[in-house]
């Protein structure tokens, strides 16, 4: 093999191997309500990615509960899998959750103690949650979110993102979740703009509650928006794990909105 081949063998495989799919979902109520069948689904949708972000875990009774029983599932795949769930969210107004981050430990190692946004805390109804991996000596530090309903403006808290990225000028940040919110709304142009592009355009995320004839989506609500200059864009795409289920209403036991994935690799 001639040095070239090498070279470009070598930047093939370093960025093969080196790929990280990271997964969203605002997965419902996620606490006890959720069956053992329901959790055994989950973990079969989620199990071929690297890590997950998940909202809308139920900060009471059996949220940090179906986080677990979630990990044990994964874990009896043949994979190693960790996980952290944060503190309840300081909202009172739309409800406090709590959100958790699960990830292949092979893949992916936390650094230092995830952490609640302090100060916008009370600007934003429920502050995002922060965790901060290495991967193959390279950090990101993913950032989950729920905004409140559509109903109540979303965008009047997430005008504030644009603040983080200056508040963690050493971070490598990616933003992840439910915005509740298009992002084509003028609210994300200062993120665009500061070189934060979003995963996906025009592709509708939650559910409706009942089928229009063949669509089953409804909005545009859940996005990643990645740093471009250290975070390369490989993939991203939306699961349909509805179409598994013989009926909407079957499928809304779930969620009502779809996991968004992401597949990328680090600069």
């Amino acid at each position: 093999m001639n040095k070239t081949y090498f070279v470009l063998f070598l930047l093939f495989f370093n960025t093969f191997y080196s790929q990280t799919k990271l997964l969203s979902w605002n997965i419902q109520n996620f606490g006890k309500s959720k069956s053992d069948q329901e959790i055994a689904f989950i973990a079969n949708t989620v199990k071929d990615y690297d890590i997950i972000a998940i909202q809308e875990v139920v900060a009471g009774n059996g949220g940090a509960q179906a986080v677990a029983r979630l990990a044990d599932a994964l874990n009896r795949k043949g994979t190693k899998w960790d996980y952290r769930i944060s503190d309840p969210t300081s909202s009172d107004a739309h409800g406090t959750e709590r959100y958790a981050f699960v990830w292949k430990t092979n893949k992916l190692k936390l650094k230092g103690k995830p952490w609640l946004e302090q100060k916008y805390q009370t600007e934003i109804d429920r502050e995002p949650y922060f965790a901060t991996f290495e991967i193959k000596d390279k950090t990101i530090t993913i950032v989950a979110f729920h905004a409140i309903p559509k109903s109540k403006q979303p965008e009047t808290e997430i005008k504030y993102f644009k603040l983080l990225p200056k508040e963690y000028p050493n971070l490598n940040l990616l933003f992840a979740g439910d915005f509740n919110c298009s992002q084509s709304h003028s609210v994300f142009d200062p993120l665009k703009k500061m070189g934060f592009p979003p995963i996906l355009k025009n592709q509708k995320t939650s559910l409706k509650t009942k089928p229009k004839g063949t669509e089953c989506l409804a909005y545009e609500y859940d996005n990643m928006f990645y740093k471009t200059n250290s975070i390369n864009y490989l993939k991203s795409d939306v699961i349909l794990f509805y179409k598994k289920f013989i009926s909407l209403k079957e499928a809304r036991k779930v969620s009502d909105h779809i996991p968004i994935w992401f597949e990328f690799s680090l600069n």
